[in-house]
């Protein structure tokens, strides 16, 4: 039988530090860095989404960062498309595909043989739940699917009304959870993985969420929003992003800035335990705790060893 690619994959909750660890794993090992974040794929949308600077990129190659116009959808199905083939591609090389992000069921898509994604679609029950939507607001489609579907609810958030949709016409279809088509469709891993986990003292963690928004609300976090608002941008996949939609409402005079920024302080705190919900529930992950603050030259080490022993790699040092 053909032997699997080899493949890192670095996960954890916004803020811990996966990018500074995938650029030193890809110096280490001779890779190049795939972005598993749904979000970072949108031209322009960088303070918001944290995406990776030129300057912390040290030379690195990366790849699936600003391919998509903000009034661009994206789904689950179309980016397990382009992480496949860039982790071919960079095989292709002689190099190491280091896939780093917090996006779980995207990255899940990647790793595992699931067909979820590629369940029917079913145009009626779409639109019918689009007008409920416009109609009643976004809860009501989001509590819907929290009626049926109790875990996938808790990983989507209610604005992303898209990926809610997606999710109730998947339990129609199926008639089973989104938890159980998975399952049901008997997935195996296809690729030969060290899955890296990054975590931290959740009060430590949510402090550095705490300190990095209002970083990004300093370096110009509420232009980058109004100059898409301003471009009338407002329904699309996009501005659902955490970063964005919170400041939609400061725009449209509903509410203050100091509030505003709660919110999003608010929001990313939920969303950072969300993600670790996700991946200590769905993937066999190596975890690393990063709450000393002296912890990551301590712990790169420990992870290289490990990465190391799993894909019975070659330093490149």
């Amino acid at each position: 039988m053909e032997s699997l690619q080899k493949l890192v994959v670095i996960v954890g909750p916004t803020a811990v530090g996966k990018t500074r660890l995938g650029v030193e794993m890809a110096k280490h090992f001779n890779g190049e860095v795939i972005s598993g974040d749904s979000m970072q794929i949108y031209r322009g949308m960088d303070i918001g989404t944290a995406k990776v600077t030129e300057e912390e990129m040290e030379g690195i190659p990366h790849h699936l960062i600003d391919i998509k116009n903000p009034e661009e959808g994206f789904s689950v199905a179309e980016f397990k498309s382009l992480v496949r083939e860039k982790i071919d591609e960079i095989t292709s090389k002689g190099k190491l595909p280091i896939v780093v992000g917090g996006t779980g069921l995207y990255i899940q898509s990647v790793l595992y043989d699931y067909q979820f994604s590629e369940a029917p679609a079913d145009e009626e029950f779409r639109a019918s739940l689009e007008k409920k939507a416009e109609e009643e607001g976004n809860e009501a489609v989001h509590r819907e699917l929290a009626e049926l579907d109790p875990e996938a609810a808790e990983q989507l958030h209610p604005n992303n009304v898209r990926r809610v949709i997606r999710a109730l016409e998947i339990v129609k279809s199926t008639g089973m959870p989104l938890a159980e088509n998975q399952k049901s469709t008997n997935p195996e891993l296809l690729y030969n993985a060290a899955i890296v986990g990054l975590t931290m003292d959740r009060e430590l963690l949510y402090e550095r969420i705490n300190r990095r928004v209002d970083k990004m609300v300093k370096e110009g976090l509420l232009n980058e929003v109004k100059k898409f608002y301003d471009q009338g941008l407002r329904e699309c996949q996009s501005i659902q992003a955490i970063g964005y939609k919170e400041f939609y409402c400061y725009f449209d005079g509903n509410t203050t800035l100091e509030e505003s920024i709660d919110t999003l302080k608010q929001n990313t705190r939920r969303y950072a335990k969300r993600q670790l919900t996700w991946f200590r529930n769905k993937m066999d992950v190596e975890w690393y705790d990063m709450s000393d603050t002296d912890a990551f030259p301590k712990i790169i080490p420990e992870i290289f060893m490990y990465v190391e022993g799993k894909l019975e790699l070659k330093s490149n040092t």
